[in-house]
């Protein structure tokens, strides 16, 4: 685990001021600059040590073999794993003849820091080698948000104390060695030197390598150049195999003389483009980022950021610890997303191999919404991206003897990639969020013409899964039987509530698209009896509520299960799928993370505030929070229900996840949905941010610890500014035409804004009845503020 404070708090930087070898494959994903296209994990510049070596490409995979102690009829047969492409990092440093290794020798001083504004990761190190000799080097890396083919390296080393001979060797290397990723030998022998060499160029400042992969066929280039400037005589040669290209610079600098390389990188894959065509295509965006230079790149790269900046910050004032982790989260929800164009947003993002590089549920309910509301041209390509897959959803289904379009659990290209029946073919709720994840979208945006172009195909492919899915008992009554929500402890059961209500608007959805969209409608078939049975479905929908205990039960009968002792469970079996047998999780009232209550958050439109606190507090006691994405839905709904110091406990655990390691797994990539979370925790929760109606709806109110929360949201052309004190809150417009009007609610109230008038209004007292929420023992929030911090 990463300790308390190891990053100091800073509001736009996140610096690491020594080099810890303990948890450098965790700092190594914080560290970690993408675009979403293309991704290069923190590693050192001389590549050792290392924790995780990773340079990754949206969607470039391979395939391998899923393990079953026994096989049963509509198992998926393989799936896809995230390879580790060509690492373009590598400039290693000889010092005389000492290579610099920061395990000998004496490391001086380090610092990196990851500049959240600027998108770069800056690292300054000062080190004396075995024989005595000191160098002084600055470098500092950018993935481009503007040129996604392109990362480049500003690479600057300083003699210190005496005339140095200096050998730069700038590298290309694949089928590096990883350490262990699958105690599965199968698997493991996939990832095992997963590339086929194709093609090896050099030219005298860099050079190109080609491979495929070995199963799935898929096609990478990566390519290299340099610009050099050294005060002295300098010579510059390359050399390269079929694994690797080298481009070694040497130089002999006196004290106070510095010798600088810059180094581009091109990447591109395709699964169809020949060789000669990939060919020519890094070396293309290689020619676009040398034209534009060093400077011109961090020039573009700021404009992009300020920009994004602009439309997406969030201010928080009172706890300094979330102020700069929820700009870190931001930033790299981004950077997960912001390049992917019609490629997933995995749950890793690029940072790391973590979830083989899958792209789950978390994608549409966690990060999209983050998305919809600060740079909306992502989510469009993510939306395009599921409806590509729709041909593997629409043969998953019909292997199901369902109608429709079932989508995948876990996938990278479409397929279900896992083997793990419970959630990859009961979890049905996924494809209820990609439909909210476009009516969201569309509701933002006002982009009808995506709905009518793809949206209306996914909406109706969704709906007829849900209808042939679900049936109508004797009493009239739509049950959906069989399924797993998003609680993966309570899985394979009857009438999920958060499945049920998200079908439920799934359906309507589509039927009202279809009475926008009739041509293109009744070209997909849809009959207005088809139509009708989506409405009636919907209309029909069991919810299960135990009369005598007052709550709404998270699936049929599930308060009437065995309680789980938790008196009983140490803290040292958490988490619990770890420690016990998933037939004893499935029998006991325990939950694995927010089920119920993350239906209380999307479809809050269904309950009372009545049922919101009475299940709220129910579902508290027996929550684990085995899961990252747990603590923000839970912050939101403590905050709706009126106890903002417990919101502000959980926002805490979401906003901190990576920076402190919490679950002690960041070192395999960071948690992109308990980052976007950290947004939701603050916009959803402190800001009271709701669209269930199509209408924006806020009931912000802080925490005692918290003295101002402001945020923006786009919404159709405009920039709403909220500013949130304890008592007041302001709404301003920006960027809209001086005639435009948004109405939107208040704690209930209407309130209309304008550009030329911001409407500042009192935020109501806070009115809190019955007992304080209870967690179970042991599994009270991880992060609460310490009380001496102001």
């Amino acid at each position: 685990m990463i300790r308390e404070r190891a990053y100091p708090v800073e509001p736009w930087h996140v610096r690491e001021t020594r080099l810890d070898m303990d948890v450098l494959a965790q700092s190594e994903s914080v560290f970690a600059l993408s675009n979403g296209h293309v991704g290069l994990r923190g590693n050192l510049d001389e590549g050792e040590p290392h924790g995780l070596p990773g340079t990754y490409l949206n969607s470039f995979y391979e395939l391998r073999p899923l393990p079953y102690a026994e096989a049963g009829f509509g198992f998926p047969e393989s799936g896809q794993t995230i390879v580790n492409v060509t690492n373009g990092k590598l400039i290693r440093l000889l010092v005389d003849d000492e290579p610099l290794d920061v395990r000998y020798g004496e490391l001086i001083a380090h610092e990196r820091i990851l500049d959240l504004r600027a998108g770069t990761l800056h690292r300054e190190l000062h080190w004396r080698s075995p024989a005595g000799r000191e160098v002084k080097v600055r470098s500092t890396r950018l993935v481009s948000f503007t040129q996604r083919a392109i990362a480049a390296i500003n690479y600057e080393v300083e003699a210190v104390d005496g005339p140095l001979r200096l050998i730069v060797q700038s590298e290309l290397v694949a089928n590096e060695t990883l350490p262990a990723q699958s105690k599965d030998p199968r698997v493991a022998a996939v990832l095992e030197s997963p590339l086929l060499a194709e093609e090896e160029l050099t030219t005298d400042d860099g050079g190109l390598l080609i491979h495929r992969t070995k199963v799935s066929g898929l096609r990478v280039a990566a390519a290299m150049d340099h610009d050099v400037q050294a005060p002295a005589r300098t010579t510059i040669e390359s050399e390269g195999y079929e694994d690797w290209v080298r481009t070694t610079t040497a130089c002999v600098l006196e004290p106070g003389q510095t010798l600088r390389v810059v180094k581009y990188l091109a990447y591109g894959w395709s699964s169809r483009r020949s060789l000669p065509a990939l060919r020519d295509q890094v070396n293309a965006a290689l020619a676009g980022a040398k034209l534009d230079g060093w400077e011109g790149l961090r020039r573009e790269q700021r404009e992009y950021l300020d920009e994004f900046w602009d439309a997406a910050d969030v201010v928080v004032e009172g706890d300094p610890e979330v102020q700069q982790a929820v700009r870190f989260g931001l930033f790299h929800v981004l950077q997960a997303g912001a390049r992917a164009e019609r490629r997933p947003i995995p749950a890793k993002g690029l940072t790391g191999t973590g979830y083989d590089g899958h792209a789950f549920w978390d994608t549409e309910m966690f990060v999209l919404p983050v998305l919809t509301y600060t740079h909306p041209a992502a989510v469009r390509d993510a939306l395009h991206w599921r409806h590509r897959t729709l041909p593997y959803a629409r043969e998953h289904a019909r292997t199901l003897n369902l109608e429709g379009a079932d989508f995948p659990w876990r996938t990278i290209e479409g397929p279900e990639s896992s083997g793990y029946w419970p959630a990859g073919t009961a979890a049905f709720h996924v494809t209820a969020g990609i439909a909210d994840a476009l009516r969201r979208y569309v509701l933002v945006t006002g982009d009808v013409e995506l709905e009518r172009e793809i949206g209306l195909e996914l909406l109706v492919e969704t709906a007829r899964l849900w209808r042939s899915l679900g049936h109508h008992d004797r009493r009239g009554k739509f049950h959906i039987d069989g399924v797993t929500g998003p609680d993966e402890y309570t899985a394979v059961k009857n009438d999920n509530i958060y499945t049920n209500l998200m079908a439920q608007r799934n359906l309507l959805t589509a039927a009202d698209a279809v009475m926008r969209h009739r041509d293109e409608a009744l070209r997909l078939g849809v009959t207005d009896e088809e139509a009708a049975s989506w409405r009636d479905a919907a209309v029909d929908m069991h919810i299960p509520y135990d009369e005598e205990l007052g709550v709404h039960q998270q699936v049929e009968g599930f308060t009437r299960l065995q309680e789980w002792d938790f008196a009983h469970t140490p803290a040292e079996k958490y988490p619990l799928l770890l420690h016990y047998p998933y037939f004893d999780l499935y029998r006991k009232q325990v939950v694995k993370q927010a089920d119920l209550v993350l239906a209380m958050h999307w479809r809050g439109d269904a309950f009372t505030p009545e049922q919101k606190l009475r299940n709220f507090l129910y579902y508290e006691r027996r929550t684990v929070r085995d899961s990252s994405l747990s603590a923000c839905t839970q912050a939101v709904l403590a905050a709706e229900v009126g106890h903002p110091e417990l919101a502000h406990s959980y926002l805490r655990e979401a906003a901190l996840m990576d920076l402190h390691d919490l679950s002690e797994n960041t070192r395999n990539g960071v948690h992109m949905a308990a980052l976007a979370g950290a947004w939701i925790a603050l916009v959803a929760g402190f800001g009271g941010l709701r669209d269930h109606d199509g209408t924006l709806s806020f009931s912000p109110r802080l925490s005692s610890r918290l003295s101002r929360l402001e945020f923006s949201l786009q919404w159709r052309d405009m920039r709403l500014r909220v500013d949130v004190r304890p008592h007041q809150v302001t709404y301003a417009l920006r960027h809209g035409d001086p005639d435009d009007v948004l109405e939107l609610r208040h704690h209930g109230e209407k309130v209309r804004v304008t550009c030329d008038e911001p409407v500042t209004v009192p935020v109501p007292p806070l009115e809190v009845s019955g007992p304080a929420p209870e967690q179970a023992p042991g599994r009270s929030p991880l992060l609460r503020l310490p009380e001496h911090e102001p």
